[in-house]
Protein backbone atom coordinates (compact mmCIF):
# COMPACT_ATOMS: atom_id res chain seq x y z
CA UNK A 1 0.00 0.00 0.00
CA UNK A 2 3.18 2.10 0.43
CA UNK A 3 4.47 1.14 -2.56
CA UNK A 4 1.20 2.51 -3.97
CA UNK A 5 0.78 5.47 -2.60
CA UNK A 6 4.42 6.56 -3.08
CA UNK A 7 3.79 6.00 -7.41
CA UNK A 8 0.32 8.06 -6.53
CA UNK A 9 2.43 10.82 -5.04
CA UNK A 10 4.92 10.92 -7.85
CA UNK A 11 2.21 10.84 -10.35
CA UNK A 12 0.74 13.97 -9.16
CA UNK A 13 4.18 15.72 -8.22
CA UNK A 14 5.33 14.56 -11.68
CA UNK A 15 3.96 17.55 -14.11
CA UNK A 16 4.85 20.18 -12.01
CA UNK A 17 8.78 19.44 -11.90
CA UNK A 18 10.71 22.02 -13.76
CA UNK A 19 12.63 20.64 -17.75
CA UNK A 20 15.96 19.43 -17.22
CA UNK A 21 16.88 21.03 -20.66
CA UNK A 22 18.44 23.97 -19.95
CA UNK A 23 19.93 22.91 -17.17
CA UNK A 24 21.96 19.96 -19.22
CA UNK A 25 22.23 22.81 -22.06
CA UNK A 26 24.43 25.02 -19.51
CA UNK A 27 26.21 22.35 -18.06
CA UNK A 28 27.41 20.95 -21.10
CA UNK A 29 28.32 24.56 -22.48
CA UNK A 30 30.39 24.91 -19.12
CA UNK A 31 31.78 21.32 -19.81
CA UNK A 32 33.19 22.21 -23.24
CA UNK A 33 35.08 25.60 -22.09
CA UNK A 34 36.54 23.55 -19.34
CA UNK A 35 37.46 21.15 -22.03
CA UNK A 36 38.80 23.59 -24.30
CA UNK A 37 40.71 25.81 -21.63
CA UNK A 38 42.50 22.16 -20.36
CA UNK A 39 43.62 21.22 -23.75
CA UNK A 40 44.84 24.87 -24.51
CA UNK A 41 46.66 24.72 -21.34
CA UNK A 42 47.73 20.76 -21.95
CA UNK A 43 49.71 22.18 -25.55
CA UNK A 44 51.10 25.15 -23.94
CA UNK A 45 52.29 23.99 -20.55
CA UNK A 46 54.82 21.75 -21.37
CA UNK A 47 56.40 23.49 -24.13
CA UNK A 48 56.39 26.11 -21.05
CA UNK A 49 57.80 23.75 -18.32
CA UNK A 50 60.87 22.56 -21.70
CA UNK A 51 61.14 25.33 -23.74
CA UNK A 52 60.33 28.78 -22.25
CA UNK A 53 61.10 27.98 -18.56
CA UNK A 54 64.43 26.02 -19.27
CA UNK A 55 65.95 28.29 -22.12
CA UNK A 56 65.77 25.67 -24.83
CA UNK A 57 65.74 27.23 -28.10
CA UNK A 58 63.50 26.37 -31.66
CA UNK A 59 65.36 27.93 -34.24
CA UNK A 60 63.36 27.16 -36.82
CA UNK A 61 60.38 28.83 -35.68
CA UNK A 62 60.59 32.78 -36.96
CA UNK A 63 59.34 35.47 -34.94
CA UNK A 64 57.60 37.06 -37.78
CA UNK A 65 55.29 33.59 -38.10
CA UNK A 66 52.01 33.38 -36.46
CA UNK A 67 50.97 30.99 -33.86
CA UNK A 68 48.26 30.61 -31.91
CA UNK A 69 48.08 30.22 -28.15
CA UNK A 70 50.93 31.24 -25.59
CA UNK A 71 53.96 29.58 -23.99
CA UNK A 72 55.39 31.91 -21.88
CA UNK A 73 52.56 33.73 -19.82
CA UNK A 74 52.34 36.92 -17.89
CA UNK A 75 52.72 40.97 -18.39
CA UNK A 76 54.42 41.55 -21.94
CA UNK A 77 55.46 44.91 -21.26
CA UNK A 78 59.14 44.66 -21.23
CA UNK A 79 59.58 41.31 -21.11
CA UNK A 80 61.18 40.51 -24.23
CA UNK A 81 63.93 42.69 -23.87
CA UNK A 82 64.23 42.27 -19.48
CA UNK A 83 65.02 39.46 -17.29
CA UNK A 84 62.61 36.72 -16.95
CA UNK A 85 60.84 34.80 -14.13
CA UNK A 86 59.07 31.69 -14.40
CA UNK A 87 57.20 29.81 -11.36
CA UNK A 88 57.57 26.15 -11.47
CA UNK A 89 55.29 24.47 -8.55
CA UNK A 90 55.43 20.73 -8.03
CA UNK A 91 52.74 19.36 -6.21
CA UNK A 92 52.06 16.36 -4.16
CA UNK A 93 49.23 13.74 -4.94
CA UNK A 94 49.43 10.82 -7.74
CA UNK A 95 45.94 12.05 -9.23
CA UNK A 96 45.50 15.10 -12.08
CA UNK A 97 44.25 17.14 -9.53
CA UNK A 98 44.89 15.91 -6.05
CA UNK A 99 43.11 16.69 -3.53
CA UNK A 100 45.57 17.34 -0.84
CA UNK A 101 47.51 20.26 -2.56
CA UNK A 102 50.25 21.34 -1.05
CA UNK A 103 53.34 22.12 -2.81
CA UNK A 104 56.03 19.94 -2.41
CA UNK A 105 58.60 21.90 -4.73
CA UNK A 106 58.44 25.82 -5.34
CA UNK A 107 61.39 26.99 -8.44
CA UNK A 108 61.98 30.05 -9.81
CA UNK A 109 63.91 29.90 -12.94
CA UNK A 110 65.39 33.21 -13.76
CA UNK A 111 66.79 34.56 -17.19
CA UNK A 112 69.03 37.33 -16.86
CA UNK A 113 68.61 40.33 -19.63
CA UNK A 114 71.65 39.41 -20.71
CA UNK A 115 70.73 35.64 -21.61
CA UNK A 116 73.32 34.16 -19.83
CA UNK A 117 72.48 31.56 -19.01
CA UNK A 118 69.14 29.91 -16.77
CA UNK A 119 68.98 30.16 -12.80
CA UNK A 120 67.36 27.62 -11.19
CA UNK A 121 66.67 29.30 -7.44
CA UNK A 122 64.74 26.95 -5.20
CA UNK A 123 61.94 28.56 -2.77
CA UNK A 124 61.94 26.14 0.46
CA UNK A 125 58.29 24.86 0.85
CA UNK A 126 58.95 25.70 4.50
CA UNK A 127 59.61 29.01 4.99
CA UNK A 128 57.35 31.83 6.43
CA UNK A 129 55.68 34.21 4.89
CA UNK A 130 53.12 35.92 4.55
CA UNK A 131 50.08 34.35 2.97
CA UNK A 132 46.43 36.25 1.96
CA UNK A 133 43.90 35.09 3.66
CA UNK A 134 45.85 32.96 5.59
CA UNK A 135 48.19 34.58 7.92
CA UNK A 136 51.22 33.87 8.56
CA UNK A 137 52.10 30.14 7.58
CA UNK A 138 54.59 27.64 4.94
CA UNK A 139 55.29 28.62 1.86
CA UNK A 140 53.42 25.20 0.60
CA UNK A 141 50.36 26.38 2.62
CA UNK A 142 49.42 29.40 -0.58
CA UNK A 143 48.75 26.91 -2.55
CA UNK A 144 46.28 24.73 -0.86
CA UNK A 145 44.73 27.83 0.39
CA UNK A 146 43.91 28.96 -3.25
CA UNK A 147 43.24 25.65 -4.42
CA UNK A 148 40.63 25.38 -1.27
CA UNK A 149 38.97 28.59 -1.97
CA UNK A 150 38.47 27.86 -5.43
CA UNK A 151 38.36 24.20 -5.95
CA UNK A 152 38.13 24.19 -9.53
CA UNK A 153 41.28 23.14 -10.76
CA UNK A 154 45.19 23.78 -10.12
CA UNK A 155 44.90 27.53 -11.28
CA UNK A 156 43.59 29.21 -8.61
CA UNK A 157 46.79 27.49 -6.09
CA UNK A 158 49.14 28.78 -8.81
CA UNK A 159 47.86 32.17 -8.54
CA UNK A 160 48.30 32.63 -5.16
CA UNK A 161 51.40 30.54 -4.85
CA UNK A 162 52.28 33.68 -7.29
CA UNK A 163 51.26 36.72 -5.16
CA UNK A 164 53.32 35.17 -2.64
CA UNK A 165 56.77 34.51 -4.47
CA UNK A 166 56.24 37.96 -6.00
CA UNK A 167 55.77 39.58 -2.30
CA UNK A 168 58.76 37.63 -1.04
CA UNK A 169 61.39 38.13 -3.89
CA UNK A 170 60.52 41.57 -4.96
CA UNK A 171 60.41 40.28 -8.26
CA UNK A 172 57.45 40.11 -11.19
CA UNK A 173 56.85 36.35 -11.83
CA UNK A 174 56.10 36.36 -15.92
CA UNK A 175 54.88 32.88 -16.19
CA UNK A 176 54.50 29.95 -14.50
CA UNK A 177 53.84 25.80 -14.66
CA UNK A 178 52.41 23.28 -11.56
CA UNK A 179 53.24 19.66 -12.19
CA UNK A 180 51.29 16.92 -10.79
CA UNK A 181 53.47 13.65 -9.90
CA UNK A 182 51.17 11.73 -12.81
CA UNK A 183 52.46 14.55 -15.27
CA UNK A 184 55.74 14.26 -14.11
CA UNK A 185 55.90 10.72 -14.99
CA UNK A 186 54.50 10.66 -18.15
CA UNK A 187 56.92 13.59 -19.29
CA UNK A 188 59.54 11.44 -18.09
CA UNK A 189 58.24 8.50 -19.76
CA UNK A 190 58.11 10.70 -23.00
CA UNK A 191 61.69 11.18 -23.24
CA UNK A 192 62.89 7.86 -22.63
CA UNK A 193 64.03 8.84 -19.22
CA UNK A 194 66.17 12.00 -16.97
CA UNK A 195 69.32 11.45 -16.05
CA UNK A 196 69.71 12.66 -12.72
CA UNK A 197 73.08 13.21 -11.55
CA UNK A 198 73.26 12.50 -7.35
CA UNK A 199 76.07 13.61 -5.25
CA UNK A 200 75.27 11.24 -2.55
CA UNK A 201 73.37 7.79 -1.87
CA UNK A 202 69.61 8.32 -1.88
CA UNK A 203 67.31 5.82 -0.21
CA UNK A 204 63.73 6.09 -0.44
CA UNK A 205 61.73 6.35 2.88
CA UNK A 206 58.37 4.96 0.24
CA UNK A 207 59.75 1.89 -1.97
CA UNK A 208 63.07 0.95 -0.32
CA UNK A 209 64.93 1.67 -3.50
CA UNK A 210 68.13 3.11 -3.61
CA UNK A 211 69.51 5.63 -5.85
CA UNK A 212 73.43 5.53 -5.79
CA UNK A 213 75.30 8.23 -5.92
CA UNK A 214 76.85 9.83 -9.67
CA UNK A 215 74.29 9.84 -12.34
CA UNK A 216 72.06 7.33 -14.19
CA UNK A 217 68.74 7.55 -16.23
CA UNK A 218 65.26 7.18 -14.31
CA UNK A 219 62.32 6.16 -15.39
CA UNK A 220 58.67 8.37 -14.47
CA UNK A 221 58.30 5.86 -11.57
CA UNK A 222 62.11 6.43 -10.11
CA UNK A 223 61.94 10.25 -10.84
CA UNK A 224 58.83 10.43 -8.89
CA UNK A 225 60.09 8.62 -6.14
CA UNK A 226 63.49 10.53 -6.34
CA UNK A 227 61.79 13.63 -6.08
CA UNK A 228 59.13 12.31 -3.45
CA UNK A 229 62.51 11.83 -0.97
CA UNK A 230 63.42 13.57 2.46
CA UNK A 231 63.41 11.71 5.17
CA UNK A 232 66.65 9.95 5.16
CA UNK A 233 68.46 13.27 3.35
CA UNK A 234 70.60 15.37 5.64
CA UNK A 235 68.94 18.75 4.94
CA UNK A 236 65.51 17.32 4.53
CA UNK A 237 63.20 19.47 2.00
CA UNK A 238 66.20 21.46 1.41
CA UNK A 239 67.99 18.46 -0.04
CA UNK A 240 64.49 17.26 -1.95
CA UNK A 241 64.94 21.16 -3.26
CA UNK A 242 68.13 20.36 -5.10
CA UNK A 243 67.21 16.97 -6.56
CA UNK A 244 64.40 18.69 -8.08
CA UNK A 245 66.78 20.96 -9.59
CA UNK A 246 69.31 18.27 -11.25
CA UNK A 247 65.82 16.54 -12.45
CA UNK A 248 65.24 19.52 -14.01
CA UNK A 249 68.58 20.19 -15.37
CA UNK A 250 68.82 16.61 -16.73
CA UNK A 251 65.61 16.94 -18.33
CA UNK A 252 66.89 20.06 -20.13
CA UNK A 253 69.32 18.09 -21.57
CA UNK A 254 67.43 15.23 -22.52
CA UNK A 255 65.69 17.21 -24.47
CA UNK A 256 68.09 19.03 -26.78
CA UNK A 257 69.77 15.05 -26.94
CA UNK A 258 66.38 14.26 -28.21
CA UNK A 259 65.70 17.29 -30.46
CA UNK A 260 62.30 16.79 -29.15
CA UNK A 261 61.53 20.74 -29.98
CA UNK A 262 62.56 20.77 -33.28
CA UNK A 263 60.99 17.29 -33.93
CA UNK A 264 56.95 17.65 -35.04
CA UNK A 265 56.44 13.97 -34.11
CA UNK A 266 59.03 14.05 -30.56
CA UNK A 267 56.80 17.47 -29.71
CA UNK A 268 53.45 16.21 -30.53
CA UNK A 269 54.09 12.75 -28.30
CA UNK A 270 55.52 15.12 -25.44
CA UNK A 271 52.62 16.91 -25.29
CA UNK A 272 50.16 14.25 -25.54
CA UNK A 273 51.75 12.72 -22.74
CA UNK A 274 51.06 15.81 -20.32
CA UNK A 275 47.40 14.94 -20.02
CA UNK A 276 46.12 17.07 -17.68
CA UNK A 277 48.89 16.70 -15.38
CA UNK A 278 50.38 19.96 -16.00
CA UNK A 279 48.51 23.25 -16.34
CA UNK A 280 49.92 26.93 -16.68
CA UNK A 281 49.11 30.15 -16.24
CA UNK A 282 48.33 32.12 -19.74
CA UNK A 283 47.48 35.49 -19.67
CA UNK A 284 50.02 36.55 -22.18
CA UNK A 285 53.43 36.76 -24.15
CA UNK A 286 53.18 35.18 -26.59
CA UNK A 287 55.40 32.43 -28.76
CA UNK A 288 56.32 34.84 -31.45
CA UNK A 289 57.90 36.91 -28.77
CA UNK A 290 59.64 34.20 -26.84
CA UNK A 291 61.48 32.52 -29.62
CA UNK A 292 62.95 36.27 -29.91
CA UNK A 293 64.38 35.87 -26.63
CA UNK A 294 65.48 32.28 -26.82
CA UNK A 295 68.41 31.93 -29.28
CA UNK A 296 70.38 34.45 -27.39
CA UNK A 297 71.05 31.88 -24.60
CA UNK A 298 74.71 31.69 -24.22
CA UNK A 299 74.23 28.31 -22.46
CA UNK A 300 71.36 26.39 -21.62
CA UNK A 301 73.03 24.50 -19.05
CA UNK A 302 71.43 26.01 -15.32
CA UNK A 303 72.94 27.14 -11.96
CA UNK A 304 71.25 25.78 -9.24
CA UNK A 305 70.66 28.12 -6.18
CA UNK A 306 68.54 27.87 -3.04
CA UNK A 307 67.27 31.03 -1.59
CA UNK A 308 69.22 31.42 1.83
CA UNK A 309 67.28 30.48 4.84
CA UNK A 310 68.34 30.14 8.56
CA UNK A 311 67.79 26.72 10.40
CA UNK A 312 64.21 25.53 11.35
CA UNK A 313 62.49 27.19 14.60
CA UNK A 314 59.92 25.79 16.62
CA UNK A 315 58.51 22.57 16.61
CA UNK A 316 56.21 23.36 13.46
CA UNK A 317 60.17 23.33 11.60
CA UNK A 318 59.39 27.01 9.83
CA UNK A 319 62.44 28.76 8.00
CA UNK A 320 63.37 32.40 8.36
CA UNK A 321 65.00 34.16 5.63
CA UNK A 322 69.03 34.19 6.42
CA UNK A 323 69.37 37.83 7.88
CA UNK A 324 72.82 37.93 6.77
CA UNK A 325 72.89 36.40 3.07
CA UNK A 326 69.08 36.70 1.96
CA UNK A 327 68.94 40.44 1.65
CA UNK A 328 72.00 40.67 -0.89
CA UNK A 329 70.89 37.48 -2.67
CA UNK A 330 66.99 39.68 -3.30
CA UNK A 331 68.76 42.48 -4.13
CA UNK A 332 71.06 40.60 -6.54
CA UNK A 333 67.70 38.93 -7.83
CA UNK A 334 65.73 42.16 -8.16
CA UNK A 335 68.33 43.97 -9.76
CA UNK A 336 69.77 40.57 -12.29
CA UNK A 337 72.92 40.36 -11.04
CA UNK A 338 73.05 36.83 -9.95
CA UNK A 339 75.78 36.19 -12.21
CA UNK A 340 77.61 38.62 -9.87
CA UNK A 341 76.10 37.20 -6.45
CA UNK A 342 77.30 33.75 -7.94
CA UNK A 343 80.60 34.81 -8.35
CA UNK A 344 80.98 36.07 -4.75
CA UNK A 345 79.36 33.19 -3.01
CA UNK A 346 80.46 29.81 -5.39
CA UNK A 347 79.26 26.98 -2.13
CA UNK A 348 75.95 28.21 -2.42
CA UNK A 349 75.78 26.97 -5.71
CA UNK A 350 74.33 23.09 -6.34
CA UNK A 351 75.86 21.28 -8.86
CA UNK A 352 73.26 19.72 -10.99
CA UNK A 353 75.57 17.34 -12.63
Amino acid sequence: MIEDDLRAAFARHEPLTPSTGPLRVAIDRLAAVRRRRRQRFQAAGVVLAVLAALGVGVPQLRPDRPVEGSLLFGKPAGAQSGALNVLLVGVDGFGEEPSYRLADSVLLVHIPADRSRPYLISLPRDLEVSVPGRGTDKLNSAFFTGATEARPDLDAGYDLTRRVVADLTGVRVDAGAVLTFAGLRRITEAVDGVEVCLPKEVRSWHTRRTFPAGCQRLDGAASVDLLRQRRYLPDGALDRDRNAQRYVAGLVRRAVAQDVLTNPVRLAALLSAAGTGLTVDDDGLPMTRLVGVLPELKSVDPVGLSLPVGPPTGSSWRLQLDPKQSPAFLAALREDRLAQWVAQHPEQVNPVR
